[in-house]
């Protein structure tokens, strides 16, 4: 039975003196005798030591960075620094052969390479240090989501990836056919004749699976989905993605107010999962985002390491400001009166940017802050509108870091106000007929939110590309691998 080297190592001592059967990849070969063997469990190398004059020179000679074995030993403490134990070699078998002229050519090969390149070999990069504990923590955050929305009695749905409704009215989205685009019929008119396609309309990859999981919602009170959305949004930023994940749950009966406090349970219970599972890992992001942080001009170095981050984080109450109160603290800061940003405040109604966002989190409240109650323009038809007319019960979830990390919002549970709003925005009533029949048999007032998984990933990892938290990342003209 193949041990993998993160049980060996959580439970070594059970195993001391006996046998036991590793496989995995070199991550280095010193002096023909040691070799420090990874296998993807844990960030820590497993150390094998080969007498050599136990095994063939040809075995030997074809041992090198990157090589893939199964290794049969003894466990026995060690007598090195740097690792309790290490296997004595008694059985030796190269499982992959290592082309090390094409090896040379890549990551592999055993020095330090910059995150362009290994974005350039995204499918290489997974046995890198940095990512594979990019990588592990994702896998954790994604578990920890599951499990919180299973311990308080979420339905998991799956929401459809092609949809004939664009969610947010934003109108960036992939189309999607089955038309040969050499001979694309078209009407009387000249315009394409969707009714010939595939499903009989023009269709699109989701931009969000919210409408469904309100409808849903109608029927099970407690649901969420949690899968890949598609916005074609010609942004080359380091926060922006064309294919990314979402989170959305819907919940009856609740208000903004509770919707608010969900999403700060949710974010503690996920960022506190990862705290206590992904300790190896953590513990390696965290110095590699302390040896970033020293390149930096001390002024715009952050206060905290990352495990320091993520414990605070977990440790305060996210402050809770209206949206009106933000526009009089961001309009009289000295960052806007000097001309410091770069999209200055000038009057309410403004859309906050990232820049704004940050400054209310970093400097302002230092701390997690649930924005809430923003004006009716600036937000989508579907956000229920306060008394006063002017704004909607919406809330953003801001970040250090990253700025905006959920939004979501008290819905328009009132026929009549949503059938106004969707006028008001021109939204296709007759697109969302089936969204509108929601409101009509026994409504209720309902509250959601929106995470993007990958903004989430990056405030644990510590990383600053978005292109970095996910395995193969869909840019503007980029869809390699």
């Amino acid at each position: 039975m193949r041990t993998t080297i993160k049980e060996l190592l959580g439970s070594y001592k059970k195993n001391l003196h006996h046998d036991i059967t590793v496989q995995g990849w070199v991550r280095a070969f010193r002096s023909n005798r040691f070799i420090a063997l990874n296998d993807g469990s844990t960030i820590n190398n497993l150390q094998i030591v080969v007498d050599f004059e136990n095994f063939g020179e040809d075995l030997i000679k074809n041992i090198s960075t990157a090589s893939s074995l199964k290794i049969v030993g003894e466990v026995v403490e060690s007598q090195g620094s740097g690792q309790n134990i290490e296997i004595i070699a008694k059985k030796i078998q190269i499982l992959g052969d290592n082309f090390t002229e094409e090896r040379d050519k890549t990551i592999l090969q055993p020095k330090k390479h910059s995150l362009e390149i290994l974005r350039e070999q995204a499918h290489l990069r997974f046995r890198t240090n940095l990512f594979g504990a990019i990588f592990r923590v994702r896998s954790a955050i994604s578990f920890a989501i599951h499990q919180f929305f299973h311990h308080n009695q979420f339905a998991y749905m799956n929401t459809p990836i092609i949809t004939g409704a664009d969610a947010e009215g934003a109108g960036e989205m992939f189309g999607i056919t089955a038309f040969d685009l050499n001979e694309i019929p078209r009407d009387e008119n000249g315009d394409i004749d969707f009714e010939q396609d595939f499903f009989g309309k023009k269709t699109n990859l989701t931009v969000s699976g919210q409408l469904n999981v309100e409808a849903a919602m109608m029927g099970l009170g407690r649901v969420y989905t949690f899968g890949p959305t598609f916005r074609a949004e010609n942004s080359n930023t380091t926060r922006h993605l064309a294919e990314f994940w979402m989170v959305e749950p819907e919940v009856a009966f609740n208000n903004l107010e509770d919707n608010i406090d969900l999403a700060e349970d949710f974010l503690k219970y996920v960022i506190g999962y990862v705290l206590e599972n992904c300790k190896d890992d953590l513990v390696f992001l965290d110095q590699r985002f302390a040896d970033e942080q020293k390149q930096k001009p001390e002024k715009d170095r952050a206060s905290e390491g990352l495990i320091e981050k993520l414990e605070n984080v977990i440790k305060k109450r996210f402050k809770r400001v209206s949206y009106t109160e933000a526009i009089d603290i961001l309009k009289n800061s000295k960052e806007n009166r000097k001309g410091k940003f770069q999209f200055p405040i000038e009057e309410w109604g403004a859309d906050l940017q990232s820049e704004h966002e940050r400054y209310l989190v970093e400097k302002h409240f230092e701390s997690p802050v649930v924005l809430f109650d923003y004006p009716k323009e600036i937000k989508a038809f579907y956000m229920k509108l306060n008394d006063d007319g002017k704004t909607v019960a919406a809330m953003d979830v801001l970040f250090p870091g990253i700025g905006e990390i959920i939004g979501g919002s008290q819905r328009e549970e009132k026929l009549a106000v949503l059938k106004e709003k969707m006028k008001a925005m021109n939204v296709d009533e007759h697109e969302l007929w089936w969204y509108l029949d929601t409101r009509k048999f026994g409504s209720v007032p309902h509250s959601g939110f929106g995470l993007g998984l990958e903004r989430l990933v990056l405030f644990v990892t510590g990383m600053t590309n978005i292109r970095d938290v996910i395995p193969f990342p869909r840019t503007p003209k980029n869809a390699e691998f």
